[in-house]
């Protein structure tokens, strides 16, 4: 926080207020996008701290909206919210608005990064693993489970296993402990935010804050396609098709299809697999810094 400017903002200071706090940030409107132009090129040109505060106080159920997403990791909600704001004042105060995009939509990737490093301090690295690998399982399990798996409570099958440590590059071993540790730190929804009865599901449920987050969520997810599609042209034709068969697919295909498909070693297939990713990922790294869809360092 030392390195944000400080604002008139509500104060979050435990759990007990947080029913307080979460109806107090719903009184801050939401700007249309003019107007947020505006504020945002006043900030940037003469640096007037009230026009930053108004672009934060109108992001702060955007905040607590992605902080509820995280609930399953156990951890305090108003701690996650509260590290969400930090990535919100620094998505503010790194804004550049005349290259065209909504600051929802540039904030997001700095609120989910704070509240993400958040979690792993807190799990503690020794926990969850140093890995690019395991922080993937850490960060994705819960919706690939979701997916395969839907209404499976306690451990994994077998099959369920082997498939999500494919498709994650991890160890079977991994996905179990994992897994176990995941399922004992959810918490339901409807458990009670204040001493009036107001449940998690009924603040949640705010159409303001859905249109925004919608409209924002749309404009990433284009701009992330166009990215894709522009980044994946430096891949090869082998890799391009092994890449899309493993990782751009909602049905994965296995090595050992593409190792015979290919005639060459399963190993080979990760191989080529790893490689292009990880060439697809430093181009469109590049490329959304560079078009302010990512923060610079």
């Amino acid at each position: 926080m030392s390195n944000t400017k400080t604002y008139n903002l509500p104060i979050l200071s435990n759990e007990g207020g947080l029913a307080a706090y979460l109806s107090q940030i719903k009184k801050f409107p939401m700007l249309d996008a003019e107007e947020e132009y505006m504020l945002a090129k006043n900030w940037k040109s003469t640096g007037n701290v009230k026009s930053a505060e108004k672009l934060v106080t109108s992001h702060l159920r955007l905040v607590a909206k992605i902080a509820m997403g995280y609930k399953g990791y156990g951890l305090p909600l108003n701690e996650m919210i509260s590290e969400g704001n930090v990535g919100l004042m620094q998505a503010v105060k790194k804004f550049e608005p005349d290259k065209g995009f909504r600051l929802a939509t540039y904030a997001m990737w700095w609120i989910k990064a704070s509240i993400q490093e958040y979690i792993l301090r807190s799990w503690s690295l020794v926990k969850i693993g140093t890995t690019t690998a395991q922080k993937k399982l850490f960060f994705n399990l819960k919706k690939i489970k979701n997916q395969i798996a839907p209404d499976t409570e306690g451990d994994l099958r077998n099959e369920d296993v082997k498939n999500i440590a494919e498709r994650l590059d991890v160890s079977e071993k991994e996905v179990v402990s994992m897994n176990r540790r995941l399922a004992g730190k959810e918490h339901s929804l409807n458990a009670p935010i204040g001493e009036d009865g107001d449940e998690w599901q009924d603040w949640v449920i705010d159409q303001n804050m859905d249109q925004e987050l919608k409209i924002a969520q749309q404009e990433e997810m284009e701009k992330r396609k166009d990215l894709l599609s522009e980044s994946i042209k430096i891949l090869k034709d082998r890799e391009k098709e092994i890449l899309y068969s493993r990782r751009l697919t909602d049905n994965p295909i296995t090595l050992e299809e593409l190792s015979k498909k290919f005639k060459i070693s399963r190993e080979r297939i990760r191989q080529i697999e790893n490689k292009a990713f990880e060439k697809l990922q430093k181009h469109m790294l590049n490329s959304a810094k560079s078009k302010n869809l990512l923060p610079a360092n």
